[in-house]
C-alpha cells in the first residue's frame, strides 16, 4: 500500500500540492478568524464574568452540531464552496479558543492580580501587561488543539465542493482508488503534525525573556503573519480569467469522466476557460440550489431525477415526458436541457449471488418473502428521493431488517464483504460485471428512465451560443456499454477520469 501510495503522490504530485495549498488556505483563514474572534470573546467573558456561563454554552452547543449537519444547514446562506467551508470550520475552532483563553485567565493568582492593582495599575495595565501574558501558556495550549482539529476536520470541506486535501479522499473513495484516498489522508495528518511542531517551536520561543530573543521573536511574528496574510489574501483574490464556465459534476465516476469531457471540448473550441467541480457532496439537492444562485453554470443530470427530486413531480418519468421536463426547467429556472449523451443510467438491484442462488430470487418481487433478513445498502439521498427507498418498498412491499448509508463508493465493497445483502445499482456501473453480484429484474416497472444530458442556466447559453456546438457533438455519442467501460477503466484498471475522457474523446474524433 506504501508504494502505491507514493506512486499516486508522484504520478498526480500537481494535484496533491495544489489541493494541498487550498487545503493550508481554507484552514489558516479559519484559523486566524476564530483565533481573532475567539480570544476577543475569551478575554471578554474573563472580564465580565455573569456572561462566560451562556456564551460557552452557545459555543459548546454549536460544536456538538454534526460537521456535514453544518455545512447543510450553511448552503442555503452561503452557498457551495470555500466560503461555507471556511465559517463551519471557523465555528467548531471557536469553542478550544475561547475557552483556552477564558480559563487562562481566570485561573490567574489573585495575589499577583492584588500586587499590580496595590501598585497603581488600571485595569486596561493589568489585562495586558499582567493578565494576557501570564494566561499565554494556557492559551497557546488551546491554540495547538484547535490548529490540529481544524486542519483534520477541514477535509470534510470536499463534501460541498470546496478545495483541499478532502477532494483525494473522497475522490479515491469515488472511484474505488485506495492508494489515493489514503495519500490524501496521509498529507493531512502530516500537515496537521506539521503545523503542532510550529506552534510548539513558538510557543518554546515566548519563553524567552532577553531582549535578544525579544527582537528575534517580534521579526518572526511579523514574518508569519505577513505570510499568513499573503496566502489568505491570495486566496482570496477573485479570478483574473474571464469569461470562465462554472462546471458541477456529482460523486459518482461516470460524472467525473462527463466533467473532464466537457471540460477538454470547451477549452479546446472556444476561447473560454473552465472551472471543473468535482463530486460535488449530495449530487443534485446541493447542485441545482448552486445553480439557481448563478455560483455553477453546467451540471451532467438525468432526466427521472430532474423529474422526481427538482420539479417534484409524482409518478414515473417516461421520455415521452421530456418536452414538458424542458419547458418547467425553462419557466421555473431559467435553465435548459442539452446534450443528451445517449446512456441511460438508471437505477437497479443487485443480490448477493449466494443469497440469490439459495433462495431462487430472479425478480424484486422475489424479494418481499425474505427481505426482513437481508440488509439493504444505498447511498444517501437514495432514502429521500420521491422514486427512492420508500416508494420502492411501498411498490414491491418490502420491509428489510436493516438499512445501511453509505458513499456510492463503497456499495460493492460492502456487499463482497458481506456487511449487505442487497443495493441498489447503476446500471452503467463499472464494477457490476466483477462483483459476485445478481441482478434483479425490475419485473413492475418500477424505475423511470433517466437519460443522461447536461442542464444549463439558459444566461450562461444566450451569452456564449458557441457552447451549442459542444453540446451538438455530445448529443447521443455514449451508449450504456460505452460508458460502463470508461467506469470500469476508472474504478478497476485505475486510469483517471480525464484520461477515460480523452481517450473515448479520441476514438470519436473529436479531439483536435
Amino acid at each position: 500500500m506504501l508504494q502505491n501510495m507514493w506512486s499516486v503522490f508522484i504520478e498526480k504530485k500537481d494535484l496533491f500540492l495544489g489541493l494541498l495549498l487550498e487545503h493550508l488556505e481554507i484552514s489558516l483563514l479559519a484559523i486566524f478568524i476564530a483565533i481573532l474572534f475567539g480570544g476577543i470573546v475569551g478575554i471578554i467573558i474573563s472580564e465580565f464574568q455573569k456572561s462566560a456561563k451562556p456564551t460557552l454554552g452557545i459555543i459548546n452547543f454549536l460544536y456538538t452540531i454534526p460537521s456535514i449537519s453544518m455545512l447543510g444547514f450553511l448552503i442555503p446562506f452561503s452557498g457551495i464552496g470555500n466560503a461555507t467551508a471556511v465559517i463551519a470550520l471557523t465555528v467548531y475552532a471557536l469553542l478550544p479558543m475561547v475557552r483556552s483563553t477564558h480559563t487562562g485567565m481566570t485561573n490567574i493568582d489573585p495575589v499577583i492580580l492584588e500586587a499590580a492593582k496595590g501598585m497603581g495599575s488600571t485595569r486596561t495595565q493589568i489585562l495586558f501587561k499582567v493578565k494576557m501574558p501570564l494566561a499565554m501558556p494556557v492559551i497557546l495550549s488551546g491554540v495547538r488543539n484547535m490548529v490540529t482539529m481544524t486542519i483534520a476536520l477541514a477535509g470534510v470541506a470536499s463534501f460541498i465542493g470546496a478545495g483541499g486535501l478532502g477532494v483525494a479522499i473522497y475522490r479515491g473513495i469515488t472511484t474505488n482508488n485506495a492508494a489515493m484516498t489514503m495519500a490524501g489522508s496521509l498529507l493531512i495528518a502530516i500537515l496537521a503534525l506539521l503545523m503542532d511542531l510550529i506552534l510548539g517551536f513558538i510557543e518554546k520561543r515566548m519563553k524567552k525573556h532577553s531582549v535578544k530573543a525579544k527582537k528575534a521573536n517580534r521579526i518572526m511574528s511579523i514574518t508569519a503573519l505577513l505570510l499568513c496574510l499573503a496566502m489568505i489574501g491570495g486566496s482570496m483574490l477573485p479570478s483574473s480569467k474571464q469569461d470562465t464556465i462554472q462546471i458541477a459534476t456529482k460523486p459518482m465516476t461516470e460524472q467525473y469522466v462527463l466533467g473532464e469531457m466537457l471540460d477538454i471540448l470547451i477549452e479546446q473550441d472556444t476561447d473560454l476557460s473552465v472551472n471543473l467541480t468535482q463530486g460535488i457532496g449530495g449530487g443534485t439537492s446541493n447542485i441545482q440550489p448552486a445553480m439557481e444562485s448563478g455560483e455553477f453554470d453546467i451540471y451532467p443530470e438525468y432526466t427521472g431525477t430532474g423529474w422526481n427530486m427538482v420539479l417534484k413531480k409524482e409518478g414515473l418519468y417516461t421520455e415521452d415526458l421530456f418536452d414538458t421536463l424542458q419547458s418547467e426547467y425553462r419557466n421555473s429556472y431559467d435553465m435548459e436541457w442539452i446534450g443528451m449523451y445517449g446512456f441511460n443510467n438508471t437505477y437497479g438491484l443487485a443480490v448477493r449471488r449466494e443469497i440469490a442462488e439459495k433462495y431462487d430470487i430472479h425478480t424484486y418481487s422475489d424479494l418481499k418473502n425474505i427481505s426482513k433478513q437481508l440488509i439493504f445498502g444505498a447511498e444517501y439521498d437514495f432514502f429521500e428521493r420521491e422514486d427512492g427507498y420508500d416508494a420502492l418498498c411501498k411498490t414491491y412491499g418490502l420491509e428489510f431488517e436493516k438499512t445501511m448509508d453509505m458513499d456510492i463508493g463503497l456499495k460493492y465493497q460492502a456487499i463482497d464483504q458481506g456487511k449487505i445483502d442487497v443495493m441498489t445499482i447503476f446500471t452503467t456501473d463499472g464494477q457490476l460485471s466483477v462483483s459476485d453480484v445478481t441482478t434483479l429484474e425490475d419485473d413492475k416497472g418500477f424505475y423511470p428512465s433517466y437519460l443522461c444530458g447536461n442542464v444549463i442556466r439558459s444566461e450562461v447559453l444566450d451569452k456564449h451560443p458557441e457552447l451549442k456546438d459542444i453540446f451538438n457533438k455530445l448529443t447521443g455519442i455514449i451508449s450504456d456499454d460505452d460508458m460502463a467501460r470508461m467506469n470500469y477503466a476508472v474504478e478497476t484498471e485505475g486510469k483517471e477520469p480525464r484520461e477515460a475522457a480523452r481517450a473515448f474523446l479520441e476514438n470519436a474524433g473529436l479531439l483536435k
